[in-house]
């Protein structure tokens, strides 16, 4: 039952991520994006700091340790996207930071060893078709910006990885807040090194970054510690590509796009991809099972 709730938070973690990108366009209107990073990142901090309370006082060296890790992991994935998205077409920077989904279970064999189940890597494979399908256009060239991206993904797959190491060792709570606060600073000496102390933001994107701190940081990814309690990393990966599906929706409603067969037909593979990776393998009789355990038990 836990990890049937765990999907549903994972997915819904993704419809709020995938309302986020008429968010991040309102607040990209007068922000630039290390400033939006650096208020989103402050709030989130804060806004975690109040949820963990008198823990943050006993917090131990090792919790610090794996906090800064993931702060770290999540805080690359923002920047390099940021970065590569001047050298590159915003289509392609949405395809090549979707391989992140790939990446989960490659990351868990090199460092574990994990076994990768053939269903995973189906869904992982299939997931990674769809992103494409629905954000590639026709020009298929690689260049510096592509190359970025692709590290950009890695940063959040670790973020995916080291959120399932993580979140059964430490405190939702403190771990989101060790987080938040790792990408906050970082942010801020991006700002400081990118030099944009211009402020004048407007209303709409006060609000728009207010949503993003508030709704689509804190309350997403304590919701996405907590379902990795329950969902394995692998399986987290490909249920959060559904992101793609829920931006184009958005997209279309919000931002009245016209719905063509593309994203048809990608939000498809990307829904399947997630339904395969679900799938049991067929029963085998009790004394099969028995021996099957008895040889995995470590």
């Amino acid at each position: 039952m836990k990890k049937y709730l765990g999907i549903i938070g994972l997915i819904a973690v993704t419809i709020i991520w995938g309302g986020g990108f008429v968010a991040s366009d309102m607040a990209l209107e007068t922000l630039t994006p290390f400033q939006i990073m650096t208020i989103r990142f402050l709030i989130a901090t804060i806004f975690m700091g109040m949820l963990a309370g008198r823990r943050i006082s006993t917090i131990k060296k090792q919790e610090l340790k794996s906090g800064f890790l993931l702060g770290t992991a999540l805080f690359a994935g923002f920047a390099l996207q940021i970065i590569a998205l001047q050298y590159t077409t915003p289509s392609k920077n949405a395809f090549l930071t979707a391989t992140n989904v790939v990446f989960v279970p490659f990351i868990a064999l090199v460092i574990y060893k994990k076994k990768i189940p053939a269903r995973s890597l189906l869904g992982a494979g299939m997931a990674i078709v769809g992103a494409g399908v629905l954000s590639l256009q026709s020009d298929f060239s690689v260049n510096f910006g592509d190359g970025l991206t692709l590290l950009c993904a890695v940063g959040f797959a670790f973020q995916i990885f080291l959120t399932g190491e993580y979140v059964g060792k430490i405190q939702a709570s403190v771990l989101n807040f060790l987080q938040m606060s790792t990408a906050c600073v970082l942010s801020v000496v991006g700002l400081v090194i990118s030099g944009d102390f211009t402020f004048q933001p407007s209303m709409k994107s006060i609000l728009a970054v207010l949503y993003l701190g508030v709704v689509s940081t804190s309350i997403c990814y304590l919701l996405q510690t907590i379902s990795q309690k329950y969902v394995d990393e692998t399986k987290s990966a490909i249920i959060l590509s559904m992101e793609a599906v829920f931006g184009t929706v958005f997209s279309v409603i919000l931002l009245h796009e016209s719905v063509t067969v593309k994203m048809i037909a990608g939000s498809a593979l990307i829904l399947s991809a997630v339904l395969i990776s679900e799938i049991q393998p067929k029963a085998y009789p009790q004394s099969v099972r028995e021996g099957e355990h008895n040889r995995c038990r470590r």
